[in-house]
């Protein structure tokens, strides 16, 4: 009879299992209707942004004669050569304001936000004298430098303004590099050759999710005020200085040319490093932070459905317990036990749905006194007294309690589990101790 039981429930068990991969399939596909959501929103606004620069640029152009042919058929023919410079600042100071202004594409919300970025930097020694001409009766012509800052998605400019000593700018569209295409440039009036030049810049950018700064100068410095209370920063290099609070966070970076490598990859048209934060390919290096969500819905979702097989058969394992030990020795029949299966795993559906509109503790208390309710109520019935639908319902209130905390400590959620794995198989051993398997699995007498 055990024997036969036992089939069946793990029948069940196995049946269950699939009805929570489904589920599970379930969170995948909406997380991935949330990533096309921030995609769409992007797309119609303005993306992650990170800004490079500003960088001075100036473009020459050596003129001269040169002989081409053989005897009466020698003649001259005009060549040029063009000769662009380029030079980060040596001092660049940056401070950025942002305020959150998020997004809605249905259920989901982006992190979009406006920033207002104050720049200074500052050329000590000058532009330079134009290059020398390599060939004898060569001209070297300069055009007027010029400054441009690099973005990565310039539909978000809102507003730019430039000045140089003191005097305005006008501004216009592209930077003129062939590889970091889009931002803002401005033509600037000829200085005198070894003249300090500092340049003063104001933007408005709007974006999403992230926001970085290429550490293109000698020295950089770099500060950041948010009304986002969850930073994550990333980039190749950490902040000195950071306050988090409830109303947002303060973050200060202080980069040298002697730390990093940006300058020299600028020069060389290098890609911006990707958000993994590698570097080893000569990529430009960041200064970055993400606006992330600290309890991701469907990330926590996810996390929970990965522990159901576990707790349902922790609920399977108690609720045999409660036959067992409880007085009346009522046999539970295994589709009792397939419905409080399918009870603890519409928990999980349960919570997947309510965490979309509400915070997700509340979700998770809502879904858990739910299916609480119903699997204690049923069970009180199903074992014949009200004793074993409480016990029931507390240990499931506690495994549910002891999911929550799991789910809220990633760090040490492993050994947390582990911990509580080995105390409920220790609780079990103690109240099985005296019970004489071999006794219930032995067919019963038939009555005379």
């Amino acid at each position: 009879m055990l024997s036969s039981t036992l089939a069946w429930v793990l029948a069940v068990f196995c049946a269950l299992a699939l009805l929570l991969s489904s589920i599970e399939g379930l969170v995948s596909e909406r997380s991935a209707r949330q990533a096309e959501a921030v995609r769409s929103v992007q797309q119609a606004s303005a993306a992650n942004q990170h800004l490079i620069g500003p960088m001075l640029e100036r473009q020459c152009t050596e003129r001269w004669e040169a002989l081409r042919g053989e005897g009466r058929e020698r003649t001259s023919v005009a060549e040029s050569r063009l000769i662009v410079q380029r030079w980060p600042a040596e001092q660049l100071v940056a401070s950025t304001q942002l305020a959150m202004e998020p997004r809605y594409r249905g259920l989901y919300k982006v992190n979009a936000y406006l920033s207002r970025w104050t720049l200074q930097a500052r050329w000590p020694q000058g532009l330079p004298a134009a290059p020398a001409a390599l060939h004898a009766d060569g001209q070297v012509q300069c055009e007027a430098p010029r400054v441009w800052i690099a973005l990565h998605d310039v539909r978000g400019v809102r507003r730019a303004t430039l000045q140089a000593g003191g005097q305005a700018l006008t501004v216009s569209g592209g930077t003129g590099h062939p590889a970091y295409t889009q931002g803002l440039q401005a033509t600037l009036a000829a200085p005198k050759p070894g003249e300090a030049l500092q340049l003063d810049a104001e933007l408005e950018l709007v974006g999403s999710s992230d926001l970085a700064l290429v550490p293109a100068a000698a020295d950089v410095q770099w500060t950041l005020n948010a009304d986002w209370p969850h930073p994550s920063f990333g980039g190749q290099f950490l902040p000195v200085q950071r306050t988090v609070r409830d109303s947002g966070f303060e973050a200060t970076w202080r980069v040298s040319q002697l730390a990093s490598g940006a300058t020299a990859a600028l020069l060389k048209d290098a890609p911006v490093c990707g958000a993994d934060g590698d570097a080893s390919r000569g990529c430009l290096e960041t200064l970055a932070v993400s606006l992330i969500d600290p309890v991701n819905p469907y990330v926590m979702s996810d996390r929970a459905v990965r522990y159901g097989l576990l707790f349902v058969a922790l609920a399977f394992t108690g609720l045999g317990l409660c036959e067992l030990l409880s007085r009346q020795r009522r046999p539970v029949h295994p589709v009792q036990y397939a419905l409080v299966g399918l009870a603890l795993a519409t928990f999980f559906l349960l919570l997947l749905s309510l965490s979309e509109h509400l915070p997700f503790g509340w979700a998770y208390a809502a879904s858990g006194l739910a299916c609480l309710g119903v699997m204690s109520g049923y069970v009180s019935t199903v074992l014949g007294g009200w004793r074993g639908g409480l016990v029931f319902g507390g240990a499931g209130a506690f495994t549910l309690g002891l999911l929550y905390w799991l789910l809220m400590r990633e760090q040490t959620a492993l050994a947390i589990g582990s911990v509580a794995a080995l105390a409920v198989l220790a609780a079990v051993m103690w109240l099985t101790r005296r019970i004489d398997w071999f006794a219930l699995a032995r067919p019963e007498a038939p009555s005379a």
